[in-house]
């Protein structure tokens, strides 16, 4: 009987994977907001005549890009690791689940009001305030996904850890895939963009009671560690960081990382126009081949963290993955065969690397950050990679209607997208010589990222 009564919370399977769905659902419904308006760049680019809200491209690019605006440029994700560090994550994560409630709801009222004519900083007064309430959002959801990842690493330490990992990132593409797939249907039955922006927020209401619910289970995990005499988690200092910044593995995954992601989610933003002016589908089938990826993940992210927890090869799972990639966007790139079913068959490569590599990344940093450092390091990966989530939608949009829009005689539009593949192409290939680079600092530094468990 003592036994069980000195028995850790996180020893009993029900409740660690009872905790991981917990906040995976949270961060599910974050998802959903962060990507809702991925396809719906048709009607944000439509004239008001017919419906849409008459944004041109470089306006969208800049509201797509607003997601990251706060972190990367008021340090805001970087502090939030700190905070993450230094209060926990049941304060730290009903913090930053409010802020996604709050920036979604400001997200919703800018899209559903007329501002008319009225400019800001030369966008229309609609597309700043939308991109506000993004960046409030994008503050938010990135401060939540740290601490639902320090959550699974503090529930799951010493156990299936990769798996965990990877059933989270399916849950939150769920989220998205859910986003891709409805949120253009939704907006053409509702008359309005902005109906799908406030199912997303309704959701978030849930999703902001599911993690008041998890912060009673993280109570009873630290009575439980008490009861056991746990040895304490050590508490975070600022001197701490010197010893993040100073690793070089780290700072190999968070470059990584930053290219990686810089090749995808940018990339989906863009991906629905892509399938109608190349591939010539309808706006409706537009919407679905793209949100075949996260669908994809939903299934093989956690296969694959399955795999890296029973054989390891870390490095290698994202040495492949980078490398398909570069592949993908060199295909979208190439003039060869533009029809709807090649596009189908690039994007399910697409699907198998954006799995790959977030299964074995995201379980690697704790091999190679202590616990109580790891909120700040993976607050300093996510605001590294909000740099690429903010800059390059500008970038692709100002090359695509820079150099990608073409207007014939007659006053038709047409889209070249050939550039803009190419520069995504460009991260993919960085990507695969940074995860070479860690191969070679993995058997260096002895990590263990190639292996089942890190060396101690």
């Amino acid at each position: 009987m003592t036994e069980l009564i000195r028995k850790k919370l996180n020893d009993s399977p029900v409740a660690r994977w009872t905790a991981m769905f917990i906040v995976s659902f949270t961060m599910m419904c974050g998802y959903f907001i962060t990507d809702v308006m991925a396809s719906l760049e048709v009607m944000c680019t439509a004239p008001v005549a017919e419906g849409g809200l008459g944004w041109s491209s470089s306006e969208y690019g800049f509201f797509s890009g607003a997601y990251g605006y706060i972190n990367v440029f008021l340090l805001m994700l970087f502090f939030g690791g700190i905070i993450l560090d230094r209060c926990g994550v049941r304060f730290t994560g009903v913090m930053s689940s409010s802020l996604m409630l709050g920036g979604a709801l400001l997200k919703w009222y800018a899209l559903s009001t007329d501002f008319g004519d009225a400019t800001f900083l030369g966008y229309h007064l609609q597309v700043v305030l939308a991109a506000l309430g993004f960046a409030i959002f994008g503050m938010g959801a990135e401060i939540t996904g740290i601490t639902v990842t320090k959550v699974i690493v503090k529930w799951f330490q010493g156990k299936e850890m990769a798996l965990a990992m990877g059933l989270q990132v399916a849950m939150a593409r769920i989220g998205t895939a859910v986003a891709l797939a409805c949120s253009l249907p939704l907006a053409k039955a509702m008359g309005h963009v902005s109906y799908p922006v406030l199912f997303g927020a309704i959701c978030l209401c849930v999703g902001l009671l599911a993690y008041l619910v998890y912060c009673v289970m993280d109570k009873k995990l630290d009575r439980s560690l008490e009861a056991v005499d746990s040895d304490p988690e050590e508490r975070f200092h600022l001197r701490d960081l010197k010893l993040i910044f100073t690793n070089k593995g780290f700072w190999l995954i968070t470059l990584l990382c930053l290219m990686f992601y810089a090749g995808v989610f940018p990339f989906l933003k863009f991906a629905t126009k892509l399938m109608i002016a190349k591939y010539h589908v309808g706006e409706e089938m537009a919407g679905l081949i793209p949100a075949m990826l996260p669908f994809g993940t939903i299934l093989l992210t956690p296969l694959f963290g399955s795999l890296y927890d029973r054989i390891g090869k870390g490095v290698t799972l994202m040495i492949i993955g980078s490398v398909m990639l570069t592949l993908v966007h060199l295909l979208f790139a190439s003039p060869f065969l533009p029809t709807w079913w090649f596009a189908i068959f690039v994007m399910v490569i697409l699907g198998i690397a954006f799995s790959l590599v977030p299964s074995a990344l995201w379980p690697s940093v704790p091999k190679i950050i202590p616990m109580k450092q790891l909120g700040s390091a993976y607050a300093t990966i996510f605001y590294i990679q909000n740099i690429g989530l903010s800059m390059v939608p500008v970038l692709i949009g100002w090359v695509i209607e820079t150099f990608s829009t073409h207007t014939a005689a007659d006053g038709q539009v047409s889209y070249d997208y050939t550039l803009p593949m190419l520069i995504f192409a460009s991260f993919g290939i960085i990507a695969i010589f940074l995860s070479l680079m860690l191969k070679k600092e993995d058997a260096r530094s002895h990590y263990g990222l190639e292996e089942l468990k890190a060396k101690k």
